[in-house]
């Protein structure tokens, strides 16, 4: 038999962990014979139905999540008809919770396998091939002649028995590799699903120190750890932060997922050797609110993360990214923004503002009518409204959070925006007064150069507190310090000969 493996992912660059780790399982534990394709979500549906009819498999695997789910399901009636002997199987986040009632609804696919899928996969694919019962399929939902039944759950898999899921390093030089160094997270954070299981596992230091050599003997791009609490152990991310830095090859960059508060001392004092650009970290603030972070189950002090934020960015070695969620319960707009102000306040190199999504089994979702949440009926689940956040508030910080990418998270109005800041009472109410006029003049929906966007951040300025001399020109330092620019935004196009003509023309008649 043929077993095929279909990821969907959200961009070209990113990769698919799940469908390589099935695959270098069963690999490694059987000699089926078992392939995966990748996809993104913007290539149109008739080319995947076409490339996965083209490989005739026998049993076909989606790796589902709430980036994709919605392209999985609409191929699946396609697929049952141009494929109708083969056995569809559903796997990964979004089909782990509700599992029952999600395979009734979908009369096309055969199997759903909840949870960790090693085990559970390998075990379905030789009860396939020998055609024995499916009772003893771990992880397994299934239709059987008494209805849909839900088998018992895998015990977990030692986290040294995954294989390394990357076969040809070669050929994903242009793409963004992700490894796993430990899974489940000692926390219960009502928005995230990585504490369901309360159990963290990690990989042996001897078993990811030989793999970390392979990304750095190919000398890679970026390897983006998905460990959802990198450093809740001392024991286990110290010692690799500090083999990377003394194995360092001088072009491999790695991001982590951290909880700043969990830093200590020692562990400044190791960063401080790293080299600039070697780790990249990410720090999810969330939000600053108290009695949100109660009701999220953030037991983090703020004060403590900001702290460590501050010293880690005076090593000036360390690219920091820090997150906020937008839509938690019990914050309003006025206390979003207050938490924005405090996080743009220790400048980050990328402030990310997100949205909060209502993932399926997690403690939000499971509270949502208590909570009063509304989100959207459709993948991702993004959230509409709350008891304290409207829809047309949602919709603000939307804008708002157009602007931030815009303006600050892409590095190209460092010297300008310092300066129109100092206009407003706050950071976050410059972004959202930015946010009014850029709607207000039309400007939305339209592809900007980025010339084009020096020139709206100009007239903005100008409209609102009248000319301002100064800001052109800091406007073309900005834009000379990252290109050699052919092309000047129309607020630039006046040379110092012409602003000084008068002047200088004096200084020649009468230099004395």
């Amino acid at each position: 038999m043929k077993h095929l493996l279909v990821a969907i992912n959200a961009k070209y660059i990113h990769t698919c962990l799940a469908v390589r780790y099935l695959k270098g399982y069963v690999k490694q534990c059987s000699s089926l014979d078992v392939d995966f394709l990748e996809f993104t979500i913007n290539q149109q549906s008739s080319y995947l139905l076409e490339e996965i009819y083209r490989q005739a498999p026998d049993t076909l695997a989606f790796s589902c999540y709430i980036w994709n789910i919605g392209v999985v399901t609409s191929l699946l009636p396609d697929l049952r008809k141009v494929l109708p002997q083969t056995k569809i199987i559903l796997g990964g986040p979004e089909v782990s919770f509700g599992s029952s009632a999600l395979l009734s609804t979908l009369p096309d696919a055969d199997y759903i396998l909840a949870g960790e899928g090693e085990i559970g996969y390998l075990a379905l694919l030789k009860a396939l091939e020998s055609e024995t019962q499916l009772n003893d399929v771990p992880n397994l939902i299934w239709r059987s002649s008494q209805g849909i039944r839900q088998n018992a759950a895998a015990p977990f898999l030692s986290m040294d028995e995954l294989p390394f899921p990357y076969e040809n390093l070669e050929q994903l030089s242009h793409q963004i590799l992700y490894y796993e160094g430990c899974r489940g997270c000692p926390f219960d954070c009502q928005y995230c699903l990585s504490g369901e299981d309360k159990v963290l596992r990690t990989k042996s230091f001897e078993k990811i120190r030989a793999e970390l050599d392979l990304f750095l003997s190919h000398r890679v791009p970026q390897v983006k750890f998905v460990d959802r609490t990198f450093n809740c152990r001392p024991s286990y991310y110290r010692p690799i932060w500090r083999y990377l830095i003394e194995r360092d090859n001088g072009v491999t960059n790695f991001h982590f997922e951290l909880s700043a508060d969990l830093l200590q001392d020692e562990d400044i004092t190791l960063l401080r050797k790293a080299r600039p650009g070697l780790f990249q970290f990410e720090v999810g603030v969330q939000s600053t609110f108290e009695p949100t972070l109660r009701a999220i189950h953030r037991s983090h002090r703020v004060e403590k993360i900001f702290h460590r934020v501050r010293q880690v960015a005076e090593l000036g070695n360390i690219h920091q990214h820090l997150d906020l969620i937008a839509g938690l319960p019990l914050e309003n707009f006025s206390t979003f923004g207050k938490s924005f102000d405090e996080v743009f306040a220790l400048h980050p190199q990328q402030l990310q503002l997100g949205f909060l999504k209502l993932l399926r089994g997690s403690g939000l979702d499971q509270r949502r009518e208590e909570l009063g949440l509304i989100c959207s009926s459709r993948p991702p689940y993004e959230i509409l409204s709350t008891p304290d956040l409207s829809f047309s508030d949602l919709i603000r910080l939307k804008d708002v959070e157009d602007m931030v990418e815009r303006y600050y998270n892409s590095g190209r109005f460092e010297l300008s925006l310092s300066h129109v800041l100092s206009y407003f009472p706050s950071p976050f109410c410059f972004f959202e007064s930015l946010s009014t006029y850029w709607t207000n003049q039309g400007h939305d929906g339209i592809s900007h150069s980025k010339e084009s966007l020096y020139d709206i951040l100009h007239d903005f300025v100008r409209d609102c507190f009248g000319p301002d001399d100064d800001l052109p020109w800091l406007m073309k330092f900005d834009l000379y310090s990252h290109e050699n620019a052919k092309k000047l935004p129309q607020c630039g196009q006046e040379s110092l000969f012409s602003r000084y003509r008068d002047r200088i023309s004096s200084f020649y008649r009468d230099p004395v």
